[in-house]
């Protein structure tokens, strides 16, 4: 299923969201522009790796891999992919929480979604680059946030347009993550990084939510 479009407007420019999109866009031009020997030095300095993250605890120093790696992609169509929906539930999401909590959001589900994949495959030396934790972790706060929106979706198998409720699309997709996290296993795609993602900024936004109501209670 591929969004095309969702029904909640914005109502403000969305300047971190764009600033992410140009960002990965940047680094992306960059690998490209590396020569093969290179790109590898460079997703072995800035890719993340679970053995890398274990190693780096071990000898006491910050891992900086669980914020480069965010910012990676291993090709075209994951860039594509990534920054599409950024695009389609970012603004929105960015929209509610304001440009610094957003982006202070973005990485905290970023990182969760990180160490959920350390926690599956703590032995790891793969490195695993890309957004889509954090992105995730963006959809889950889009399902909190605007239950009553509708999405325009693709489906390119038969293939046709419908709009559905936003919930029912993201639910869909978090189930096929999480059937594909048991069923697929390490396919290349970091499937429980998904599934932490999306739960992290479901969860995030619940108790976020929650605060806000017991705040204005607590005013009136």
């Amino acid at each position: 299923m591929l969004p095309l479009r969702d029904s909640q407007p914005s109502h403000k420019i969305p300047i971190v969201t764009i600033s992410l999109i140009v960002f990965n866009v940047v680094i992306f031009v960059y690998q490209q522009s590396l020569t093969s020997l290179r790109l590898y030095e460079f997703l072995c300095r800035y890719a993340f790796t679970p053995i890398g993250l274990r190693e780096a605890i071990h000898a006491g120093k910050f891992y900086y891999p669980l914020i480069t790696s965010m910012f990676l992609h291993g090709g075209l169509s994951h860039l594509i992919g990534n920054m599409w929906v950024l695009w389609i539930f970012g603004d929105n999401v960015e929209d509610y929480l304001r440009p610094i909590k957003f982006i202070l959001f973005y990485i905290a589900t970023g990182i969760i979604a990180i160490l959920a994949h350390t926690l599956a495959y703590p032995n790891s030396a793969v490195p695993t680059l890309g957004a889509s934790g954090a992105i995730a972790g963006v959809m889950g706060a889009y399902l909190i946030l605007y239950p009553r929106a509708k999405v325009l979706t693709l489906i390119p198998l038969m293939p046709f347009f419908v709009t559905i409720p936003a919930p029912i699309y993201l639910v869909i997709w978090f189930i096929i993550q999480l059937v594909s996290g048991f069923v697929r296993g390490s396919s290349g795609i970091a499937w429980w990084a998904h599934v932490a993602g999306f739960l992290g900024g479901l969860v995030i936004c619940v108790g976020g939510r929650n605060r806000r109501k017991r705040q204005k209670q607590a005013a009136n």
